[in-house]
């Protein structure tokens, strides 16, 4: 009779989707070294759309509330809350390519402003707390490959620029659960609410 032993040190797979998907060396807290450079990479996205988010709310003088001089005008015109679109300048004056008519016919509409801001701090809030990870991955993806399409082609490269890989980041952090390491993941999916409605995962 012979039995079968299995190394300590090599991955498993967790059939019950509790633990980490993505396996590697263990680390003694918060899950392999794997799961936390995905966590890592998670929240500097998440934090990444906040501050996109902020700044456009308020003009703190990086992309928002600079003139071309370089002037800075804090908190002024420019901030969305003082009246300033978020949208405007991006798809108004950066939009080329097939698609830059289209663009520039919604560039500072309302509803575009509300949608664009509403994904950015959903996006950065679900993306830096770990919940909501498959919604904020998809949601995620759609806005990085509409704002690769503003300005087609990329100025660096034929096809490929940030945009397109930010999007695929963001899907291969929902399939690999970052969420659940240095994040409220594990939480978030025993939720009543998540059990019932299992792609608010």
């Amino acid at each position: 009779m012979s039995t079968t032993t299995q190394s300590q040190s090599a991955p498993r797979s967790d059939p019950s989707g509790e633990g980490a998907a993505t396996g590697g060396t263990a680390a003694p807290h918060g899950g392999t070294l794997g799961d936390r450079a995905l966590a890592l990479l998670r929240i500097g996205f998440g934090l990444t759309f906040l501050w996109a988010f902020l700044d456009k709310l308020l003009a703190l003088g990086f992309a928002t509330g600079k003139n071309p001089e370089g002037v800075v005008d804090r908190f002024g015109d420019a901030a969305w809350v003082n009246g300033g679109s978020p949208t405007e300048g991006f798809l108004a004056f950066g939009a080329k390519g097939p698609f830059a008519d289209l663009y520039g016919s919604v560039a500072g509409a309302a509803w575009a402003d509300v949608l664009f801001m509403v994904g950015l701090l959903g996006i950065g809030l679900a993306l830096t707390l770990g919940i909501g990870m498959r919604i904020a991955a998809a949601s995620g993806a759609l806005l990085y490959v509409l704002m690769w399409t503003v300005a087609l082609p990329p100025a660096n490269n034929p096809v490929l620029d940030e945009h397109l890989l930010g999007g695929l980041t963001l899907v291969v952090l929902a399939l690999f659960h970052a969420g659940d390491t240095w994040g409220l993941g594990r939480t978030w999916r025993r939720t009543p609410l998540v059990q019932k409605m299992p792609a608010l995962r």
